[in-house]
């Protein structure tokens, strides 16, 4: 038993809100399952006084989207002298940054698409690029916003100038890349299993294919070559240390191997702050190597610090 005070942050201001409440309450009780005290923080505009008062000894940061996992709250922990747990400041904000992180992750030797940043105001009644592409917002996450334009598109969606657009001004239009989705986690500096997401009923892997029951395939490991396998392990280890991302990470890569075994194998992108539930991707992954969701929770209360 450990004894140690866990503040568990959940809720949050983003759109991602109802996730992140599911995530922190899956992890509050899996940590009071192993020993800790915890307590559970729908986080908001007062956090940094709720957790000056509280004191807890670590904070589990079970935030998503934006304010919690774009270094802001990691910020605010840093000022108050908690322990928390993924990644620090500078990479939460990188890796919320699709664009920056692009170009980082590909500096590093890590393969991206090509893509151009602009607003979406910009894009109007003619193709940026030629189709077909994705349209995403830099700094959205759960794949809030995501519009993917296929060739027989006369002209970008209009939903992109509509007033009912809440996902900021700034967007990547990026190629489409054809083929399988796969993703692999990342714990400290121990890559975890590949997997394939198979979306069940929809075109892509979006919102209602991530977090409605039924709507998505995970088929771990993924059936690919060892040799992809291993170079997506690889690639995703890579963009991790090129972010600086701490603990628990998770890599997405689009693979197309529909005209040859090697394809085209490109990264999406690096989500700190991975679904947390015992049915999300990366405790799957831990399973996989025989680690309970508690036994994971534990180690990343263990794992957590400031400075980082």
């Amino acid at each position: 038993m450990s004894g140690k005070h866990v503040a568990v942050l959940m809720g949050g201001l983003s759109s991602e809100r109802p996730v992140s409440l599911s995530s922190g309450n899956a992890c509050a009780e899996a940590l009071e399952g192993v020993g800790y005290r915890v307590t559970r923080v729908d986080v908001g505009r007062d956090v940094a006084k709720v957790l000056g008062e509280l004191r807890p000894d670590v904070a589990f940061n079970a935030l998503h989207g934006p304010f919690g996992e774009d270094g802001t709250v990691q910020g605010v922990l840093e000022y108050l002298q908690i322990p928390y747990t993924h990644s620090g400041v500078l990479a939460s904000a990188l890796a919320m940054d699709k664009a920056q992180a692009k170009i980082v992750a590909s500096a590093a030797g890590v393969p991206v698409a090509e893509a151009r940043v602009m607003s979406r105001f910009e894009i109007g009644q003619e193709h940026p690029i030629a189709p077909p592409y994705v349209v995403k917002p830099v700094r959205e996450g759960s794949s809030f916003g995501v519009v993917i334009v296929r060739e027989d598109m006369a002209h970008p969606p209009q939903s992109l100038v509509s007033s009912d657009w809440r996902y900021g001004d700034t967007v990547m239009v990026e190629r489409y890349v054809g083929g399988r989705e796969l993703t692999c986690g990342v714990m400290g500096d121990q890559v975890l299993g590949v997997t394939e997401i198979v979306p069940q009923g929809h075109s892509f892997y979006d919102y209602d294919s991530k977090y409605v029951a039924g709507g998505s395939l995970h088929v771990l490991p993924a059936e690919i070559s060892p040799k992809i396998y291993q170079r997506i392990q690889s690639l995703a280890l890579k963009a991790h240390e090129a972010i600086g991302c701490r603990g628990v990470s998770r890599s997405d890569f689009r693979y197309d191997d529909r005209l040859s075994e090697d394809g085209d194998l490109i990264w999406l992108e690096v989500n700190t702050q991975p679904g947390m539930t015992p049915t999300s991707l990366v405790p799957e992954m831990a399973a996989h190597v025989g680690m309970s969701f508690g036994e994971l929770v534990r180690w990343m209360v263990e794992d957590a610090s400031c400075l980082r």
